[in-house]
């Protein structure tokens, strides 16, 4: 490997989805996101399960077909777990087959940041919560109308609430 080939490489891997902590601060494209929540990760292990720790600040995942809201289809709202921040409602999860929890639209626009992620050899789009910048799971063009997205989201990285309580949370 020459010096030149070295760098790069060290490069590709600081900027895909690490395993040694979360930025704070992430550039996507021509612009950069600050996380309105910003904690050490001394904070966030004291704060989150072990599981927690490691998908939603270590960019980890769930095996497929292991998620406690894989096949789960109470209604009521989605809340990423580490800062409860509101995510996707349950009238746009669907099944996708995927083995993940698939949503076909998120929230709002701004509830979620997305990334390009070049990670394992592959290049997708990562999807973080936009206020805690905690990792969610990534986004594929292959959904369902009206939005022909697939949010394959993590079942560690939220937090579901039925129905009637999340309308009096969310008022």
């Amino acid at each position: 490997m020459t010096k030149k080939s070295g760098y790069i490489f060290v490069l590709l891997i600081l900027a895909s989805c690490s395993s040694s902590g979360q930025e704070q601060k992430i550039k996507t494209g021509n612009t950069e996101h600050m996380y309105y929540i910003q904690k050490s990760d001394e904070e966030w292990k004291s704060e989150l399960t072990d599981d927690e720790y490691r998908v939603l600040i270590q960019c980890g995942t769930e095996l497929p077909g292991t998620g406690k809201y894989n096949n789960f289809y109470k209604k009521g709202k989605y809340y990423c777990a580490a800062c409860g921040q509101l995510l996707f409602d349950s009238g746009t999860k669907y099944s996708s087959g995927s083995g993940w929890p698939s949503f076909f639209d998120v929230i709002s626009d701004s509830s979620v940041v997305l990334i390009e992620d070049r990670s394992h050899g592959m290049v997708r789009t990562e999807v973080r919560c936009s206020d805690c910048g905690g990792h969610l799971g990534h986004v594929f063009n292959d959904g369902p109308e009206p939005t022909g997205l697939r949010y394959c989201i993590n079942s560690v990285s939220m937090k579901f609430v039925e129905e009637e309580e999340a309308n009096n949370k969310d008022k």
